[in-house]
């Protein structure tokens, strides 16, 4: 539990942006962090939370203390007929976390195979993919009140969840340090296929009756096709999330643009694909300087090496206009702009 001052986060984000931390400091279980937040000389200091730092854009130094969530551990807790209750720290690799529920045969969290990231930054932006959504296997958490330092638990409904939404994002918005989570998992299987492009990678893999760790093994085969992995080229995933619109406004712009995708959300509203809107303005494999559009994915903004968090908040504003500019729609990040 060692401070360090003037700490370089360039390795703890996945953009690879070199700014520095006035303090830093890991913790690796609720005691730990509980007395890093009774010293004196933290009482006062901006705090931020660090994961895995795959949903953040630094644009300056960080004037405050850092603190690395470290707690790891997962145990199933207990289990029911139909389900088994597994708890996890929020310090653990989420992809980790799939892992383990795939040896242990458990269903629900397959189709978010290899999304980067901790298990205890998962239930703050409610993360999803392929028709899955964090919410829909979430039991509850346990946090810890930076103020207090206090521990509280937090059910499903008390996170108000939404789509890449939760309280944590809004009115508890750095309040809390989240330490653990439960999940839910299905004992018997429910495969969701029907998303993206699941069914037909399972075919070419010739797999006609899948299992959920077939789902698993499709589902990191597109998202390594398609997203660049940051170990290599700086990036935070999909920088923006997918706009929901009025059914009315898509039909307008289905007149216009007949080839536009959309999924239903309501009987009002459907999601329109961001990556979609943003290819149609020009922008997918668009480089400037040392920094662009990914070639294979939209969504991703890439950080080819030395570029500036201002370089790529400039590029995301730039496409939020031009997509506003030709589509009436607004984009909005999915990722955190510190």
């Amino acid at each position: 539990m060692k401070m360090q001052t003037d700490f370089s986060l360039k390795p703890y984000n996945t953009f690879g942006i070199d700014v520095k931390a006035k303090l830093f400091a890991r913790f690796n279980s609720v005691q730990e962090l509980q007395e890093l937040l009774q010293m004196p000389e933290l009482k006062q200091e901006q705090k931020l939370i660090l994961g895995g730092g795959s949903n953040l854009l630094f644009t300056k130094d960080f004037d405050g203390v850092v603190l690395q969530n470290g707690i790891k551990g997962i145990e199933i807790i207990r289990e029911d007929e139909h389900h088994t209750y597994v708890k996890a720290g929020g310090g653990e690799v989420w992809h980790a976390f799939v892992l383990y529920t795939l040896e242990h045969n458990l269903g629900g969290v397959e189709n978010l195979s290899l999304i980067p990231g901790t298990v205890g930054a998962a239930p703050l932006q409610n993360i999803g993919a392929y028709g899955v959504e964090l919410k829909d296997l979430f039991y509850e958490l346990e946090a810890v009140e930076l103020e207090s330092g206090q521990t509280q638990v937090f059910t499903n409904e008390d996170c108000r969840f939404g789509y890449r939404e939760s309280v944590f994002k809004n009115e508890l918005k750095g309040r809390f340090i989240v330490t653990s989570v439960t999940f839910r998992l299905h004992k018997t299987h429910k495969l969701n296929t029907s998303y993206g492009a699941i069914k037909t990678t399972l075919e070419e893999m010739n797999i006609t009756q899948p299992t959920i760790q077939d789902v698993s093994a499709a589902v990191c085969h597109i998202r390594q096709s398609k997203l660049p992995d940051p170990k290599q080229i700086g990036n935070a995933g999909s920088f923006f999330k997918n706009p929901e619109i009025p059914i009315i406004l898509y039909d307008i712009l289905k007149e216009q643009y007949p080839e536009m995708p959309a999924y239903p959300v309501s009987e009002l509203t459907v999601k329109v694909p961001a990556g979609w809107l943003i290819e149609q303005c020009g922008w997918k494999g668009k480089v400037i300087d040392n920094y662009g559009v990914h070639k294979n994915q939209a969504l991703v903004l890439v950080n080819y090496g030395g570029a500036s968090g201002d370089n790529i908040r400039q590029l995301a504003l730039d496409i939020i206009h031009s997509v506003e500019e030709k589509f009436g729609i607004s984009l909005h990040p999915e990722v955190n702009i510190m």
